[in-house]
Formats: C-alpha cells, structure tokens, sequence
C-alpha cells in the first residue's frame, strides 16, 4: 500500500514481538515506511501484517544484530528498497533469569551481544548513512535498569548499564561536532511483552516484571514522541521508573538491601515454570513450529494503559511553568496575610 509522499524510513530492531512490535505499530499509524529487523519468521510475518493493515508499507528483513556484518547488509537493503534512513530504534535484546553463578560466560556473552553490542553494530549502521546526509535520529530503547541492577538479571542490567554510557558518550561527539543527527535514549519500566515467556530461565517459577506494568503501547508512544522531540538526552516512563532512580542516586545502599529482600520474589509468578517453555538465547522462540507471540505478554490484567509520569517527562516546560506560577501565588498569597 502506498504512504504518504512526507512518510519517514524508520528502522526497529527487535520488531518481531514485544515493545519493538508496538513501536511499528504506532509508526505505522503515522504513515511511515517501516523496516523491521528480527530473527522470528512467524513474528515477522505478524508484525508486516499490522503494518500493512495500518495502511503502511513494511520490509521484512530476518537479521541478527550481534552479527555486524548482517546489521550492515540490513541497512543496505533499507535504503535500497525503502530510501534514506530518518529514524532508526533499537530495541532488540536477549536475557536470562538466574543468579549471576548459574549463568555460563558463552550465555553471559550471548546475551551481551544482543543487547549491547547488538545497539552498537546498529547504531553504526545508521550513522553511516545518517552522517554524509547530516540528519537522522537514533532512539535507544533502555531500561530504569540501566541505572540500577537488579538480582537474577546480572547480564541483562550489565548490558542496559552499558548502553547508558554508550550513549552519552556518543551524544558527547555528536554535540563537539556540532551534528545535526540526533540521539536520545527511552528509560522504560516494567512492561508486559511476551520475553518473560521466552528468555532462558532457570528460576523455580514463571518470571515476571516487578510491578507495577504498563503496556507495550504506553512504551511505543514514548519512542514514537522520542523520535518526534530527539533534544532530550533521555525520557522515563511510568512513575516507578522515575522512583527507581530517584532512590537510587539518594540511598543506593538501602535499594541494595530492599532489592536482595523482595528482588527474587518479586521477580516470579506463583506458577511454576515450564520446562519447555520456548527460548530466544540462541534462536527466536518463533522458530520451526513455533508461533507469533505478538506485542503482549500474559500479565494483560495487570498492565497499565497509561503514565502520568510520561506525560509529565514529556512537559518539562509546562511544569514548570506552572511551579513558577504556583510559587509566585503562594509567596502573593503569604504577602497578603501579612498585611
């Protein structure tokens, strides 16, 4: 189907499923052309399905990101097909939940390579089609985990971590060199997406986010608004987000202790895992006789529609402006009384 003459390339890693799923989704709802980079084949063919019926025009390309080289001929055959890459979003990633000593280091380098250095290759791949032209934007997908590690997700929070300082190191060039391409970061809460029921696990019972949830959807309109207003160095989402972090850089040593006393409970549901449930370390869980997982995951009763405090992270001028005023009525309002 055919798009607007204004539609944008964007590029989503990590499409297949889960928050990526949603992203294309709302870009889709935008008239944008959309690429979609991810292993599964069932989840691939879901999500072009989604865009298509949204009236967009979607390109399928099954790509590893820890692969560079296959990062780099996906890249290619965007711009080949679709034209000049605007925006690009990575959200790819891999996990597995289990204490640091039950992880082995092939699983520790596996995940890192997805989830960090999967960023990196892409991010490569963007700017050097991005750079020439002198415009684009990057929006990396993070986590309030990025900030604080948590128990039982030691390569996932080490990955997130990295690519907070990857970031604002590139951010760091980007602004000495007086560049027009844009990046910015999305610090997301817990969200229902399908991972918990594909990452490698070796907990006694079915993982889960530490509530509270939010939907996928809430995440993809902070990317989508992120790509739209990429000045911000970085946007937090749901009010637990902000809360994390807040009690972190005041009382990192308390968090510790609170997070080892409710950290691996908090963590699992009450079902007991399933030990052939699918896994996405080594290959999509959409596989061979798998099937398309989609945006959500199975905690839809629990998930929030909504954030305040993404609205909030979306105003900062508003706000303020209304403190300042609020400030000026309150100190109006005391001269008053005292005469």
């Amino acid at each position: 189907m055919s798009t607007p003459a204004s539609g944008r390339v964007v590029v989503i890693t990590g499409a297949s499923g889960g928050i990526g799923r949603a992203v294309a989704r709302a870009f889709a709802a935008r008239g944008d052309k959309i690429a979609l980079l991810a292993r599964g084949k069932k989840g691939l063919e879901g999500v072009v399905r989604e865009v298509e019926d949204a009236g967009a025009i979607a390109l399928a390309v099954p790509t590893d990101v820890a692969d560079p080289d296959r990062v780099e001929a996906a890249a290619d055959a965007v711009e080949t097909t679709l034209g000049p890459i605007d925006i690009w979003v990575n959200v790819a990633f891999t996990s597995v939940f289990a204490p640091f000593t039950d992880i082995s280091a092939a699983e520790y380098k596996r995940v890192t390579e997805v989830s960090y250095l999967g960023y990196v290759y892409a991010t490569m791949a963007a700017l050097r089609r991005m750079r020439p032209r002198n415009r684009g934007t990057i929006v990396q997908v993070g986590s309030a985990l990025a900030y604080r590690g948590i128990p039982l997700q030691s390569a996932y929070c080490g990955a997130k971590h990295a690519i907070q300082g990857f970031h604002e190191a590139l951010r760091c060039e980007l602004l000495h060199e007086g560049s027009n391409i844009r990046v910015t970061m999305v610090q997301m809460p817990a969200v229902n997406t399908p991972q918990f029921s594909w990452v490698r696990n070796r907990l006694p019972h079915h993982a889960q986010p530490v509530p509270p949830i939010f939907q996928p959807e809430v995440a993809a309109r902070a990317v989508l608004y992120a790509a739209e207003h990429p000045r911000r160095r970085e946007y937090w989402v749901g009010a637990s987000t902000a809360a994390t972090l807040a009690a972190n850089a005041l009382a990192p040593g308390l968090l510790d202790r609170y997070l080892a006393a409710t950290g691996f409970s908090s963590q699992q549901t009450d079902q007991p895992r399933d030990p052939h449930q699918p896994e996405n370390l080594w290959q999509p869980a959409d596989g061979t006789g798998g099937r398309d997982f989609g945006a959500h995951g199975i905690f839809d009763d629990q998930a929030h529609t909504r954030s305040g405090q993404l609205w909030a992270s979306q105003h900062h001028g508003i706000l303020g402006a209304a403190g300042v005023l609020a400030a000026g009525a309150a100190t109006l309002l005391t001269v008053r009384r005292r005469r």
